[in-house]
């Protein structure tokens, strides 16, 4: 028997093995994407803040004569050539989480076309942080890079929902009544996350830790763009205090009380730390803590308004 003439039954004994239902391997998977991705901003802030953006000067080799870093490029090409891996990694995870997910391809769409988006956007990245190399770190390439992070944040974090039966056509949970106002005030909520993390990108813009000493400006006021981004994290704050509010008013418990809380403690977090190092010079180590929490305020923010999107409402 030919080589091709084999190749059908071998596929069928692989697709045989792989999961019918949604089980815990397919969970594992979908939040081991979201930590990857969270990863991902993290390290990638690594870069910048250490001044590593051209650690590796050229793309998509680290060198014109190396794929990958060599000794005498030191920390700073370790460091470059680190974060340009990851993204094997996750592009590993997305499609092992295909691969589970191919017998369920049609019955659960919501979560393919989910694991599909991660996977085909890693591609993107890498050609979006070859460009930001190519360009010498130009900063709105730079914040389009971490743009897009933001966005897979926010997809991974809806695929864990989907996985878990939290959310969706197919929950599995049944979520207690809301009040019809929650909807739009977590809608709202996720909406000013998203223009928070945008006026951050041009606050870091226009900021210092460029990446690389030689690498430009935006040339914006920094202080001024600084109180701007803090416009949208004001009314995160109130919406959230405002969610607050009617979870202990009407005794609301389960998925959104949790969501709910979750945001908050993100929320002061961040502006804890967003007001610490505005007052303190701006130190690496607190706008590295501040991505992080850039990347948790979306994951949280998204799955708040996702609980609230599918609860029903009295």
């Amino acid at each position: 028997m030919s080589t091709a003439s084999r190749l059908p039954q071998m596929v069928s004994r692989i697709t045989s093995r792989l999961p019918v239902t949604v089980d815990a391997a397919v969970r594992r998977l979908a939040v081991l994407s979201l930590i990857g991705q969270t990863i991902l901003v993290v390290t990638g802030g690594a870069v910048r803040l250490t001044a590593s953006g051209l650690g590796c000067p050229t793309w998509p080799r680290c060198t014109e004569a190396s794929l990958v870093n060599t000794p005498e490029m030191g920390i700073h090409g370790f460091i470059e050539f680190g974060n340009r891996l990851l993204t094997f990694a996750l592009a590993a995870v997305a499609a092992l989480m295909l691969v589970y997910l191919w017998n369920l391809r049609k019955e659960r769409k919501d979560l393919f076309l989910l694991a599909l988006g991660l996977l085909a956007s890693i591609p993107a990245q890498a050609v979006i942080g070859g460009i930001t190399v190519l360009t010498k770190l130009n900063p709105w390439v730079v914040g389009l890079h971490f743009l897009v992070s933001m966005a897979l944040v926010v997809f991974a974090t809806l695929l864990v929902n989907r996985a878990y039966g939290r959310t969706g056509r197919y929950m599995t949970h049944v979520l207690p009544a809301l009040p019809g106002v929650a909807r739009p005030v977590m809608t709202a909520v996720a909406l000013f996350s998203a223009v928070a993390v945008m006026l951050g990108v041009v606050v870091t813009g226009a900021g210092p830790h460029a990446g690389d000493a030689e690498a430009p400006r935006n040339g914006l006021d920094w202080d001024l763009f600084s109180h701007v981004h803090a416009v949208p994290a004001y009314l995160i704050t109130a919406g959230t205090l405002f969610a607050c509010y009617m979870v202990f008013q009407r005794r609301i418990a389960g998925p959104f009380r949790s969501a709910v809380l979750m945001l908050l403690g993100v929320t002061l977090l961040q502006a804890v730390i967003g007001f610490t190092q505005y007052y303190n010079g701006i130190p690496a180590l607190l706008v590295g803590a501040h991505m992080l929490g850039a990347a948790m305020l979306m994951s949280a923010a998204t799955n708040a308004w996702d609980v609230a999107r599918y609860s029903p409402a009295h």
